[in-house]
């Protein structure tokens, strides 16, 4: 068992300290705030001074402090009445300052050990378990003591199952800069716009709220030091900073494209349109009649039960594709179309594609089922021959947005179809393993009142519940509200990110970890995607000013720091040289 002295009894401090006396260690606590209350409740001796610490000859003196506040703390410690083999352990989140810093203050008989726990105040107060403790052995002599009582102290991390990385305090230094410096930054600029949870959250939103929760519950003076004392810092947040800006560039460079094709490349809109009513010239590869025919009557054999549903994919890509699968496996008949061929992939699916939208319609699907991009919506439905399908069809949309689809389908289908509106809350990516407690979105936007017509509609939704989604019936307007707050937030920050170019590293924090899957299961969806959600909700365009106005707001915040430190610096060096008793002129003046 050690003997532990933690100087600087806050947050982290106590909770160290809780594990050590749990685990039979004697703990001594000092700091310059008043805790003993707190160290009575744990069971641990509180000094308030120094001397009176340093007196009862603690194996292992562990500095818990600010950063800024380490320099004086040192002063202030009677390091001539420690022992000789007295180990010093650093637990700042800097590691190249506090290594120069102890090196310089303590006399070269002390041992010292740079340590820094990856893990906060919330996850530590539960367990250890699966987090790193990163560490260098700065300065541990030769004798048997001396490394016995480093490895101790160190085995108390490994036994609670800490992950243990001994590494350079300069490499520890970048490591952080790239994951936990950015980590809590992410966190800081989505503290600003006070993210609330939805009824529509996807797991990539709940990623960015528990960072919120995670980040939050340490000072804003420990961020602060780890821009100011960590040298790669700021040349991480100059790249943040420049990813952003080039991300907005991005989404008003492509808003820039379109508002120009709408107003000046009217014959190219002329030619795209008929390049969609006539599909045999959009590269698509027709396929014979009887290729069709076979495939229809080879299919047509597993179908028999008159309660499946026949349904038409529009949109035959990756997420198409994605929905298909399930549907055809709960035993649903599924036509296909699209603008690319995926007339094989439908093959080996069990789907028959139909390359023409006009044969599509004749085969009289009961749900036409829009897998389009945003984009593209529009121009599909224009060249749909909406009179050669049966009355009461149900048109479904997937998209992100639900407004726009919403009063596109309004305006463009006649009263006799049906429209029902949907957001599946996850992708190919998300829903890999199953989809059971994923949220599925719908509003009955037009539903006629007849029996069938009702029955149809909940048929179609029964293929979602089956799967276990959780359904969220909600206005389209409700939607694009919450979507605004939740999904685009989630897709801005994955693709800022992104530019980043984040690596995984030896040391992998938690928070860090979460923000390496955010990125995987963004940008994994097109461009296009994430412009659809920011061009089509009238919503994103203040969410994404409101993100602007806090990463803003943090840099304001970072430049009055840095400004303070600098001014402190500078009127304390004016002191010196002017005040003619300050202690460092004293002798000068006596002499």
């Amino acid at each position: 068992m050690l003997k532990i002295a933690i100087i600087g009894f806050g947050n982290l401090g106590q909770s160290l300290a809780k594990t050590f006396a749990h685990l039979g260690h004697i703990v001594l606590a000092h700091s310059r705030c008043e805790h003993s209350k707190m160290a009575q409740d744990l069971g641990i001796s509180y000094f308030s001074n120094p001397q009176e610490l340093c007196e009862q000859n603690p194996q292992v003196i562990l500095l818990c402090t600010s950063i800024i506040s380490t320099e004086s703390v040192l002063k202030s410690l009677p390091l001539q009445s420690l022992t000789h083999d007295t180990l010093f352990v650093d637990m700042l989140p800097v590691k190249e300052f506090s290594k120069a810093l102890l090196l310089k203050m303590l006399p070269s008989n002390l041992a010292v050990v740079c340590t820094n726990p990856m893990f906060g105040v919330e996850r530590g107060k539960h367990e250890w378990n699966g987090s790193f403790l990163v560490y260098e052995k700065v300065r541990i002599g030769s004798d048997s003591v001396g490394i016995s009582l480093c490895d101790n102290f160190l085995n108390i991390f490994e036994k609670e199952g800490c992950r243990m990385v001994e590494v350079s305090c300069s490499v520890q230094d970048k490591y952080v800069a790239g994951s936990q410096f950015i980590t809590h930054t992410v966190g800081r600029v989505l503290e600003k716009l006070t993210l609330e949870s939805t009824p529509i959250n996807t797991k990539g939103y709940e990623t960015l709220l528990d960072l919120v929760d995670n980040t939050a519950g340490d000072s804003f003076d420990l961020y602060c030091e780890l821009f100011i004392y960590n040298k790669n810092a700021f040349e991480m947040f100059d790249r943040l900073d420049l990813a952003f800006n080039t991300l907005k560039k991005q989404l008003f460079g492509h808003l820039h494209d379109i508002v120009r094709k709408q107003l000046f490349d009217s014959a190219e809109k002329v030619h795209a349109e008929y390049m969609v009513c006539n599909p045999s010239h959009n590269g698509a590869a027709l396929r014979s009649h009887s290729q069709v025919l076979n495939q229809k009557a080879h299919i047509s054999e597993h179908y028999d039960d008159k309660s499946m549903l026949k349904i038409a994919i529009v949109g035959f890509g990756n997420f198409g594709q994605f929905l298909a699968k399930t549907i055809i496996r709960q035993g649903h008949k599924v036509l296909a179309y699209s603008r690319s061929d995926y007339y094989d992939v439908a093959q080996e699916m069990g789907v028959i594609y139909l390359s023409d939208v006009e044969a599509l319609c004749e085969e009289h699907p009961e749900v036409m089922l829009f897998c389009t991009s945003i984009l593209s919506t529009e121009k599909v439905l224009r060249s749909f021959p909406v009179q050669r399908l049966m009355r009461n069809t149900l048109f479904v949309d997937v998209l992100s947005v639900k407004e726009f689809p919403r009063n596109l389908f309004l305006q463009k289908l006649p009263l006799d179809f049906d429209i029902l509106c949907t957001h599946p809350m996850f992708g190919p990516e998300s829903g890999k393993n199953g989809w059971n407690a994923l949220p599925f979105v719908y509003d009955k936007v037009r539903v006629g009142s007849d029996k069938s017509r009702v029955s149809l509609c909940d048929r179609f939704l029964d293929i979602f519940a089956l799967e276990g989604c959780r359904m969220v019936e909600m206005s389209c307007s409700e939607h694009d509200r919450h979507a605004a707050g939740s999904q685009f937030i989630t897709h801005t920050i994955g693709r800022v990110l992104e530019k980043l170019g984040l690596e995984s590293t030896p040391i992998l924090p938690n928070g860090y970890k979460a923000l390496l899957n955010l990125v995987e299961n963004t940008v994994g969806d097109s461009f296009d995607l994430y412009h659809g959600l920011f061009m089509y909700n009238v919503n994103a365009i203040d969410q994404l000013n409101r993100l602007d106005m806090a990463f803003n707001s943090l840099k304001e915040q970072f430049l009055r720091r840095l400004h303070g430190v600098v001014h402190s610096q500078h009127f304390e060096n004016a002191s010196r040289t002017l005040l003619p008793n300050h202690p460092e002129n004293a002798a000068p003046l006596r002499r």
